[in-house]
């Protein structure tokens, strides 16, 4: 997964805004830069708070009904069901949804991060199920797809595909998300509908799983995609 060509934003949506950067400051941080820890703790959609408005900015239609005052449980259920939404916005609702002792799909799968730590850093890998992609490279360097050509999208595609056969067998991870893995482990987490699913170990145990072993395959396929069309808007 790692590459030293990787020099290129791609694309920036400031679509999401932090309401505290001391909360942020609590969060695992993988990176020496804070906007790369923030960015990296967006990724997995557990902590609604890093997604309030700011305040004095005029709020996102979804950020007024998931952080109003109350709430319409039908709207938010209509939000998290709307597959034109950003997935990360749906994940939100789903979470909210849980929360509030809602019923929700098993397994739905909206998000896949690969996180594989290195001496010098961590590459961090996110697709969303809107095509979307984030990168973070060892050496801080990002990406962030909001606008994927098709052959990007035909790859994360056959990513959540090998994603969904693995998550068949494992079970959500009901607890605080762990810090970032250290080196010597691969990290894959799956945001669902129900929660967070993950497994990790090192290259050499999860090349004995069939199916781990695609997920990674197809994960560092989607990345060399990634860093060539990155080198390409260069």
């Amino acid at each position: 997964m790692k590459s030293n060509t990787f020099k290129c934003l791609v694309a920036f949506s400031a679509f999401f805004a932090l309401s505290s950067l001391g909360h942020a400051e609590d969060l695992p941080a993988p990176y020496h830069e804070m906007q790369n820890n923030i960015i990296y703790n967006l990724l997995f959609c557990d902590d609604a708070a890093l997604f309030k408005p700011k305040d004095g900015m005029p709020p996102a239609p979804w950020q007024k009904l998931l952080f109003g005052a109350t709430p319409d449980a039908t709207a938010v259920r209509a939000l998290a069901e709307d597959a034109k939404q950003e997935s990360r916005v749906r994940l939100l609702a789903y979470k909210w949804l849980r929360e509030h002792s809602q019923l929700v799909p098993p397994k739905l799968l909206l998000g896949v991060i690969i996180e594989v730590p290195f001496d010098d850093g961590q590459d961090t890998l996110a697709a969303y199920a809107d095509g979307r992609v984030r990168y973070i490279n060892h050496a801080e360097k990002l990406a962030l797809i909001d606008a994927p050509p098709a052959e990007l999208q035909e790859k994360t595609k056959a990513l959540f595909a090998s994603s969904n056969k693995l998550i068949a067998r494992l079970g959500p991870w009901n607890k605080k998300r762990l810090p970032a893995p250290i080196k010597g482990k691969v990290r894959m987490t799956f945001l669902a509908s129900d929660g967070l699913y993950f497994g990790e170990g090192s290259f050499a145990a999860i090349q004995k799983d069939p199916d781990a072993a695609q997920v990674i395959k197809d994960g560092t396929t989607l990345l060399q995609s990634v860093v060539q069309l990155s080198a390409a808007a260069k």
